[in-house]
């Protein structure tokens, strides 16, 4: 997540996972984030870790 200024996610840090989420729940695009192919593959999975653990929603309506 270098462009971000962060450099490891953690599942457990919502603060920072919110910045990559819309506000209905949608992980948000590659032109918004600035992330690489492998850096939005690990995101996705570590907020698909979240969600699963209640600590992020999975949409809002």
């Amino acid at each position: 997540m270098d462009q971000a200024g962060v450099t490891y996610i953690d599942h457990k840090d919502t603060d920072l996972m919110r910045k990559f989420v819309s506000d209905r729940g949608k992980i948000r695009s590659r032109r918004v984030t600035w992330l690489s192919g492998r850096q939005r593959r690990q995101l996705g999975r570590v907020i698909k870790n979240a969600r699963e653990m209640a600590l992020l929603p999975y949409a809002s309506r």
